[in-house]
């Protein structure tokens, strides 16, 4: 018997200039007493709109919680405790990825319904039935796999491409991935005549996705940097916010995810999640053998837009972790798992030099 083609979507996508004033209609559909959850940067930003729009449906906020500056373990059960003290029973997970994140991993354990709100565009976490777990040091910990998706997400195109420029390119750097770990995923799943296969409908969006960043991905880029909200920047605020996560709903990522994965543990690291998952791409794409005109359009768009492509790009490195950062990366529980191949750390080891090598030469 073959496995099940399977996907796991957000109930409703909303998009556009001023939707946040839409919100405490939908809160009003699955609940009464709503706690929001995101980080104080990004909840202040649209705080004072969030309350409106739910106090004009009647069903103002029990509590929120503007501290998230981590998914961390403990973040997660201090705001359950939270939650279940004034009996909320409607989530709202509002800012960056960590706090939505953060909003649904408590969500699962309460079983509670989840909004998500994002303020900016650096990651494609919104609507993913997943929430990544990292240690208080930013250290990965592990993708914990939910078993739903929120209910709503609700992007504000008027809030997320205000933002600065450089969340929008953190965004299409996580989005890349999707043209090539959900294809090597899917091939993975059926060598191994795996129980759960990736569907038709989710390699197709991501291909799209992929190209919708080819096409339109440099010009949003001057569009947002100019304070405006063009055709392009909304075609690439949906391949960041919907398209991307549709094709990893349930389940997806490969190399790309797990060489960031593997790179968090190198001293001198700082740069944010999307730009190591694209420099992650690059990896990837070395390790599948891709032709290197493929890698060097990837690769030239990249440094177009701003995203590393050099390791001295990601950060002071210390080298000498390098090593045990592709012995992460090639952990049996990560996602590398997902490659149709075996990889080994040597094998991702020398793609990151091959990756420096290429971006220097053609720099």
């Amino acid at each position: 018997m073959s496995g099940a083609r399977k996907v796991i979507l957000p109930s409703r996508y909303i998009q556009g200039q001023g939707v946040i004033s839409q919100l405490g209609a939908h809160v009003k559909q699955h609940g009464s007493k709503p706690f929001a959850v995101g980080g104080r940067t990004g909840f202040v930003k649209v705080k004072a709109r969030i309350q409106a729009s739910l106090l004009q449906a009647g069903v103002p906020l029990a509590g929120y919680d503007d501290t998230v500056t981590e998914c961390t373990y403990a973040k997660i059960n201090e705001l359950v405790a939270k939650v279940e003290e004034l009996e909320a029973d409607i989530l709202i997970g509002c800012g960056g990825g960590k706090a939505v994140d953060t909003a649904k991993a408590v969500s699962e354990k309460l079983q509670l319904p989840v909004i998500s709100i994002p303020t900016q565009c650096a990651t494609n976490a919104d609507q993913m039935a997943d929430a990544v777990i990292f240690s208080e040091d930013h250290k990965f910990i592990e993708d914990l796999y939910l078993s739903q998706a929120p209910i709503l997400v609700l992007v504000d195109t008027e809030v997320v491409a205000r933002a600065p420029p450089r969340y929008l390119v953190q965004g299409m750097g996580d989005a890349l991935a999707c043209g090539f770990e959900k294809p090597a995923y899917a091939e993975a799943q059926r060598l191994k005549k795996a129980p759960v296969l990736a569907t038709t409908a989710a390699l197709e969006v991501n291909l799209r996705c992929f190209q919708t960043l080819m096409t339109h991905g440099i010009q949003a880029k001057k569009d947002v940097e100019a304070g405006k909200i063009t055709d392009a920047v909304e075609a690439v605020v949906e391949a960041i916010k919907l398209q991307s996560g549709f094709g990893f709903g349930g389940d997806g990522c490969a190399a790309a995810h797990a060489v960031h994965n593997g790179l968090t543990i190198v001293p001198g690291l700082v740069r944010k999640h999307g730009e190591i998952v694209a420099f992650g791409t690059l990896v990837h794409m070395i390790l599948e053998k891709r032709s290197m005109g493929e890698i060097e359009r990837v690769m030239r768009w990249c440094m177009a837009i701003g995203l590393p492509t050099r390791l001295e790009d990601l950060g002071r490195l210390d080298m000498s972790y390098l090593p045990k950062a592709a012995e992460k990366a090639c952990d049996p529980k990560d996602s590398m798992s997902n490659m149709p191949f075996d990889v080994s750390p040597g094998m991702v080891l020398d793609a990151m030099y091959e990756v420096d090598r290429m971006a220097k030469a053609i720099q």
